[in-house]
């Protein structure tokens, strides 16, 4: 394949992996926004938040093997990331929306689906503006949780997926053993 059609074909798998990525995301939105959020917090909502981690885990489990496997992994990973990002922040916003439905002191400020996404979106990166805060033991506790998982999604996560483009880059360049 000469270079010119090697670039195109390139360039094609990259905005469809956007393309995927972007239409993903704008359906979990709705989605999350869609969702019957107006229940009451409860053991039950615990429990599919914990579902819902656990599944995010083992959907990364799987995509690493994908990527490892992949021809193009380093657009695969890419694609991980620009999808389970916005699943993770959607899980954390839909518990902080029940949540503070259920139980409006929760936080210093009554929160819809848009200000628990807000929510999550400062806790996750940091930022931490300081106009909404968990005001609840169990608010905290989740907002803990939330911390650690987004130090972990940043941290090992993103070492997983870069370990993962590594084998296949060296596997498919012949410089490496296969793991």
């Amino acid at each position: 394949m000469d270079v010119e059609r090697t670039r195109a074909l390139n360039r094609r798998l990259l905005v469809v992996a956007g393309v995927r990525s972007v239409v993903t995301a704008a359906l979990l939105l709705l989605v999350y926004y869609r969702a019957p959020l107006d229940g009451r917090l409860d053991a039950e909502v615990l429990v599919w938040l914990g579902i819902g981690l656990c599944g995010l885990v083992l959907a990364l489990t799987w995509q690493v093997r994908m990527i490892m496997a992949s021809d193009t992994p380093r657009l695969r990973a890419a694609e991980t990331v620009a999808v389970g990002l916005p699943i993770l922040l959607v899980l954390y916003a839909s518990t902080y929306a029940v949540l503070s439905q259920d139980v409006p002191a929760s936080f210093s400020q009554p929160l819809d689906r848009t200000g628990a996404l807000y929510y999550t979106m400062t806790v996750f990166t940091t930022v931490g503006f300081g106009d909404i805060a968990p005001t609840s033991a169990l608010t905290r506790i989740l907002t803990m949780t939330q911390m650690v998982v987004g130090l972990l999604a940043v941290g090992v996560v993103a070492k997983l997926l870069l370990g993962a483009v590594d084998v296949a880059v060296r596997r498919r360049s012949g410089t490496g053993t296969d793991r």
